[in-house]
């Protein structure tokens, strides 16, 4: 099974334009990121895709595969499809190009399914919220799953609503995701019939459009400490969290 990552890096983020170029300890993020995947045995090959020629350029420079994709994209997922065309695979997976603590391993499990469940289409990961801050941020999408983990709902919101139990534990989002090529087909032509799902385009969370149109998509729950740079603040807890890192192994 031919397995790609892609990591799609846009500029003009709404909250954080330039995010992918953002400096970590010398780096931009998107070398972090990259770097990441590389790790990753399943991966026959790792591209980031993106729109600018700023991102393109940085990354021929750092020696970074990279594929430059139309600039209509609404979502990250629509360039992912893109790249999907030029590139034959029988996996894709996606990696947020904003996600530069994901271990290898946490990549790997939304992999792993695909090996023993041919009828699987898409798998997504999560994981435990420990901070409660986490749980009323708008910024982190929380997971509502059945107990076959197979999603039912996600939400910017406090969700669900703890008023027969407190006795429940809150799961967010990782921004990794597997993708069948068929899968991707469909996300790409209803967008271009439709535009945005009903609840994706309230909510803005992509990975809504498979759900709202019966697609069964896989959570896999994993442990992971992951900071997605949404905003400069979490731009400062990466860059602190990877210099105590790089300390570390200086004292070996």
């Amino acid at each position: 099974m031919k397995i790609i990552g892609v990591i799609p890096a846009r500029y003009k983020s709404s909250r954080f334009p330039g995010k992918p170029l953002a400096d970590i300890c010398g780096k931009p993020m998107i070398w972090w990121v990259y770097q990441q995947c590389k790790k990753v045995k399943d991966f026959s090959e790792v591209y980031v895709a993106t729109d600018d020629d700023k991102i393109y350029e940085e990354c021929q420079a750092l020696g970074i595969q990279v594929i430059m994709t139309s600039d209509k994209h609404k979502t990250g997922t629509d360039r992912i499809g893109e790249v999907a065309e030029k590139i034959p695979a029988d996996l894709i997976v996606n990696i947020q190009g904003d996600e530069p603590l994901l271990e290898p391993d946490t990549i790997r499990a939304a992999i792993e399914p695909f090996y023993t469940n041919p009828d699987l289409q898409v798998s997504n990961l999560m994981t435990k919220i420990n901070d409660p801050v986490d749980v009323v941020n708008f910024t982190v999408p929380k997971v509502i799953t059945n107990k076959e983990n197979i999603g039912i709902y996600l939400t910017r919101s406090t969700a669900p609503y703890p008023k027969g139990s407190i006795e429940y534990n809150y799961y967010k989002q990782v921004c990794v995701y597997g993708f069948k090529p068929e899968a991707l087909k469909f996300y790409c032509e209803y967008g271009k019939k439709y535009g945005k799902a009903k609840i994706e385009k309230i909510e803005d969370i992509e990975i809504l459009r498979f759900i709202e149109n019966g697609y069964k998509v896989q959570y896999i729950e994993v442990d992971s400490d992951t900071v997605a740079v949404d905003t400069p603040n979490d731009l400062e807890r990466v860059r602190e969290i990877v210099a105590n890192r790089l300390d570390n192994e200086n004292k070996r």
